[in-house]
């Protein structure tokens, strides 16, 4: 009897044991299916939230990136210059609109966050533009982008990127940055 009772055991645990490694091959592959989480990162008085970006068709040679940075200091400090691998040069941009047409600029000084404040850098608004890039950015993936500030230094983060024309960094639909009119801006420099 008592050897019955161990082979029923041993079967419950058996069939206990494939269906968790079931749950496991059925979590894991979830879990890569979902792109990198945004996180915040800190330098100073700063708190560089959520950075991200977003995938790019085939051929484009430019791509934004996004974050929100709050100042939690008494004095401003100014984003003053980014760099990636990804990218031959990145630029920090502003979009407005200008006579009803969208048009983008650099901003030649780089971007103040002023103390208290917190400065969102999103599509349609400022941002820093990854120019020449040296591949397509691709959905599910991340790069590594470092921001330059002028007071408080330097910082590498890690943007996730988005689905094409994504609004959000979860993702969600919106417009392409590509087919904005970028004639004011000279990009040969």
């Amino acid at each position: 009897m008592r050897r019955l009772s161990e082979d029923k055991m041993m079967k419950h645990f058996a069939r206990g044991l494939a269906a968790l490694s079931a749950s496991a091959v059925i979590a894991g592959t979830a879990l890569m299916d979902v792109p990198a989480q945004a996180k915040e990162y800190s330098l100073g008085t700063l708190k560089i939230d959520t950075p991200w970006t977003r995938a790019t068709p085939g051929g484009a040679k430019m791509g934004g990136g996004y974050t929100t940075i709050t100042n939690t200091g008494s004095e401003p400090d100014r984003l003053v210059s980014a760099s990636t691998d990804a990218s031959a040069r990145v630029e920090i941009h502003e979009m407005g609109m200008t006579e009803g047409v969208m048009k983008m600029r650099e901003l030649e000084g780089g971007l103040e966050i002023p103390p208290g404040e917190t400065v969102s850098l999103e599509p349609g608004g400022f941002h820093v533009m990854f120019m020449g890039l040296n591949a397509p950015l691709k959905q599910g993936e991340a790069i590594e982008v470092t921001l330059q500030f002028e007071k408080a230094g330097e910082i590498a983060v890690m943007m996730p990127i988005a689905a094409v024309g994504a609004k959000t960094p979860d993702g969600k639909g919106g417009m392409d940055h590509s087919d904005h009119d970028h004639s004011g801006h000279d990009h040969n420099h």
